[in-house]
Order: C-alpha cells, then structure tokens, then sequence
C-alpha cells in the first residue's frame, strides 16, 4: 500500500458493465513527508474517499481483493482512509 491525497473526480461515461456505480478518484502519490511523488493517477474508490483526503492505495491484483476479483477489472484501488497528516507525520521523533 501507499500513500495519496484525493485531488479531483473522474468522469466515465462508459464503462465496464461491472464497474457501473463505482467512483473513480484522482490521486497524487505522497512520500513519507507528504510531498507528492510522480504523477496523478485514475483510481477505483472502494471506501468513499472524497477530494482532500488523505487515502491508502494498492496497485497490482491486490487492487481488485476489495470487490469481487473475477468480474471487477481495476489496477488502481483506494483501500483506506487516513484521518489525519498527524498519524503519518511522525514529528514527535517516537516510533
């Protein structure tokens, strides 16, 4: 898993059959300082993350584990929603 902050809405008007009802986010990678990395990517939103936030994402065939795998085509899920910068910035120097 990795680390992204939700930056806009993806707008498909057509789809795979299977993915109908299903939000796609953009989302910009993040390193462990919260600075983006890369570029945007289009992702299959699995847990109802909304522009701004701070979100965990997998690539690969876990990225379908969260729907059913067989009729579900994603290469890019979000599987988390982060609460807040503070539980990923670690400034307090504790582990």
């Amino acid at each position: 898993m990795q680390i992204a902050r939700v930056i806009g809405n993806v707008v498909s008007t057509v789809k795979n059959a299977s993915l109908n009802g299903r939000k796609f986010l953009l989302v910009q990678t993040l390193d462990a300082d919260l600075k983006e990395r890369g570029k945007p990517m289009v992702a299959l939103d699995a847990v109802g993350a909304g522009v701004g936030e701070l979100v965990f994402w997998c690539r690969g065939k876990e990225a379908a584990f969260p729907f059913k795998r067989d009729e579900t085509p994603t290469d890019c899920t979000i599987v988390g929603i982060i609460d807040s910068d503070e539980h990923v910035l670690n400034r307090s120097g504790r582990s």
